[in-house]
């Protein structure tokens, strides 16, 4: 799959926003139908975002579309309408709010039924965001409901007000966190997440950081998630872009280790081994495939 180090996400009824996240560096665009767009806007909405995917050059960036949660009456036309209208142009259908595997369910065999209407030639995906207590503690059932999924996806906001915490930042996504609790307070629910997402080959997307004006908070941020296993995070503002991008890349050096521990496993000696010498450490097949996953991530970016 491509790499989803940032995902910039933007209102599905601003167009000038479409144009901009288009040329940016964000590795996916997400034209968002759900909480940017006002109530009064969604049919607006919904129409920006299909002459966008059909008129705008994308380049090689994933685009996805966020649709409204199925528990409203906007998702069921957010699927029909945009899909039937631009699906071809899609990777990935964002799906918000996801309490169960039957979401899923629901959503996939819509999907069945409008790509052999319209003789798409491929799949679109499907990315879960889980951000209610329900969803947390289906999220294994939910990562293993369809073979369109590509990633779990952390809503922080939504999900802090699902399990009654308190709020302390205006947008309730993710600053001063440090103010109220001593380490990481998603630590666990996070890790939840991306447990269950691995444990089923998917990405795992953590939630954007608020405070756009926050550099050092948005890296600190960033680099928790990456430390225990999410592959990107979303962003809700050009300029944390770079940001997010820097933290989620591999560094040479890291290339590096790991094009030597491949070397080492491909080398006649090592053949029928469970452990070889590299650098004089011993060196397993668990961490192995850790090389070859950060190795195929530098090939993707073009980094090797």
């Amino acid at each position: 799959m491509m790499p989803r180090r940032s995902i910039l996400s933007v209102p599905g009824h601003v167009e000038k926003m479409h144009l901009k996240a288009g040329q940016s560096a964000a590795d996916v665009v997400m034209l968002d139908l759900e909480d940017s767009v006002p109530v009064t806007e969604k049919e607006a909405a919904r129409s920006q975002v299909i002459q966008s995917l059909g008129s705008l050059d994308w380049g090689e960036r994933v685009v996805t579309v966020r649709v409204n949660s199925l528990d409203t009456p906007y998702a069921y036309q957010d699927l029909v309408s945009v899909l039937e209208g631009a699906g071809d142009r899609i990777d990935a259908v964002v799906v918000p709010k996801v309490n169960s595997a039957g979401d899923i369910h629901f959503v996939d065999r819509m999907m069945d039924g409008i790509e052999m209407a319209r003789g798409f030639s491929r799949a679109i995906g499907i990315e879960a965001s889980i951000e209610t207590a329900r969803g947390m503690e289906n999220v294994t059932e939910i990562a293993g409901a369809s073979r369109r999924l590509v990633s779990l996806v952390f809503g922080i906001a939504d999900y802090s007000a699902s399990v009654g915490a308190r709020l302390v930042s205006i947008s309730g996504h993710g600053e001063k966190e440090e103010a109220l609790y001593p380490g990481h307070r998603w630590h666990f629910a996070l890790s939840r997440m991306v447990m269950a997402a691995k444990a089923h080959g998917l990405m795992a997307i953590d939630a954007p950081f608020g405070n756009f004006k926050d550099a050092d908070g948005l890296i600190r941020s960033a680099a928790m998630a990456c430390a225990i296993g999410c592959d990107g995070k979303w962003a809700i503002h050009p300029g944390q872009i770079d940001g997010i991008n820097e933290v989620f890349t591999p560094s040479p050096s890291d290339v590096e280790l790991a094009v030597k521990v491949l070397s080492a496993f491909d080398g006649d000696e090592s053949h029928g081994r469970g452990a070889v010498a590299v650098e004089g450490r011993m060196v397993d097949q668990a961490t192995l495939r850790l090389a070859r996953q950060l190795v195929a991530q530098a090939r993707h970016l073009k980094l090797i």
